[in-house]
């Protein structure tokens, strides 16, 4: 079977009015979200699907670089391709290496396909067919609505949520406060700390996230996420070491090599990352291995559409659940449905629903992938460029854009 064709396409789902949530220290506007479909043709008329970095620096390198490689190869083994791919016009560029990756997903998916097999057993085989959801949304607003959104997602069936706190450091204990108030003792809750080292001159110290971290631990947290600048390793180490809660992190590692070195210092008790912006099945491959060595787990980064979400969990079910745990399942709003913003495109972009069972994602056993995509997305959510969501600082004064690579921690405008 022969690679015809690659393409990478650009998808924008705009908001009617801007979304303005204020944070202690400055606000955030988020215009519209975006997403990349990719897509991979066969002579035997097979095509195979991916998610991708939504952004144009992706589709440049897809379509300046990966097609031009990959077409006319034949696809038997994926792996081969990705080495003569980094032997070749890959090189030493991470990056390169890193959006390869992402439509290596999608030659994983036509292969199975041709092999009718699902994609879960052309990278380690399934050991489970089901991984455990986590209702993720909660974006910076007051400690009541936490509450409220804590227990509308639970009431979706999904038994563990996570939200981002931004309103200083008794508002953040007062919210989680309520949130276990609101949903009991048999919810998970995470807390998605990203703003604190985001918030300029009132970004928390040290001192400040610990004493954050203590009082959370009266509510029992299932981990505190990315409290503290993530390329500050020994930081995490020494909060780790304080057992007020467990640590994740992950999602903002640049490479390997810095992933290796989260692990290997012990700095948190669960590794994050994104298969479509950190390099993929094969980066994930060999970090779980280590991550498993190191008596930690692992939770995927996804927030995105169902398609990223599935093409995640293909690989979480070849690990038993003591090793990968949790697949992020962000949660839209919708008619009858509790949520974030409106995000039509991210449910769209296949044909059917996931099929989530007592929050948990029943992983397709279909070839590929599993899932059919939806083509007509590609025109119904034409690309608008530029960022989907800006950080304005109040001191100093200064705003920073977040891109469709979400290992990227921001750009400066």
């Amino acid at each position: 079977m022969k690679i015809t064709q690659v393409g990478a396409f650009l998808l924008s789902c705009p908001f009617d009015q801007p979304i303005r949530m204020s944070y202690y220290g400055g606000e955030r506007t988020i215009t519209k979200r975006d997403a990349m479909l990719i897509r991979v043709e066969t002579d035997r008329g097979i095509t195979g699907y991916a998610p991708g970095q939504a952004s144009e620096r992706a589709r440049e390198i897809i379509s300046r670089v990966v097609a031009p490689f990959l077409t006319g190869l034949t696809l038997a083994d994926p792996d081969a391709l990705r080495v003569k791919f980094l032997n070749g016009p890959g090189g030493e560029d991470e990056q390169l290496a890193r959006v390869y990756c992402s439509v290596e997903i999608a030659l994983y998916d036509a292969l199975g396909q041709a092999l009718g097999v699902p994609v879960s057993e052309l990278i380690g085989g399934r050991v489970r067919d089901r991984i455990r959801l986590y209702g993720s949304a909660g974006m910076y607003q007051a400690p009541e609505q936490y509450a409220d959104e804590a227990a509308a997602i639970a009431e979706l069936g999904f038994r563990a949520y996570k939200m981002r706190p931004a309103l200083g450091p008794d508002g953040d204990v007062e919210s989680v406060r309520r949130m276990r108030a609101a949903v009991g003792p048999a919810v998970d809750l995470m807390v998605d700390a990203h703003t604190w080292w985001r918030m300029g001159d009132r970004s928390y110290d040290q001192d400040t996230v610990h004493e954050v971290a203590r009082e959370f631990s009266k509510y029992e947290i299932a981990w505190l996420e990315e409290p503290l600048p993530p390329d500050d390793h020994q930081a995490y180490r020494r909060l780790r070491e304080a057992a007020y809660v467990p640590l994740a992190s992950g999602e903002h590692e640049p490479d390997e090599i810095r992933y290796l070195d989260l692990i290997s210092n012990e700095s948190v008790d669960y590794v994050q990352m994104d298969v479509v912006c950190q390099g993929g099945y094969t980066t994930a491959r060999r970090l779980l291995g280590e991550i498993a060595r190191g008596g930690m787990r692992f939770a995927f980064h996804s927030w995105g559409t169902a398609l990223e979400v599935t093409a995640a969990a293909q690989l979480g079910i070849c690990w038993p659940e003591t090793v990968v745990e949790w697949l992020e399942y962000p949660c839209y709003s919708g008619p009858g449905r509790a949520g974030m913003y409106q995000f039509p495109l991210a449910d769209e972009i296949v044909r059917d629903p996931l099929h989530i069972e007592r929050g948990e994602l029943l992983v397709p056993k279909e070839a590929g992938l599993g899932v059919r995509v939806d083509e007509s997305v590609v025109d119904r959510y034409p690309w608008i460029p530029g960022p989907w969501s800006t950080f304005t600082l109040h001191s100093p004064p200064e705003t920073w854009s977040v891109m469709g690579d979400h290992s990227v921690r921001w750009m400066e405008q």
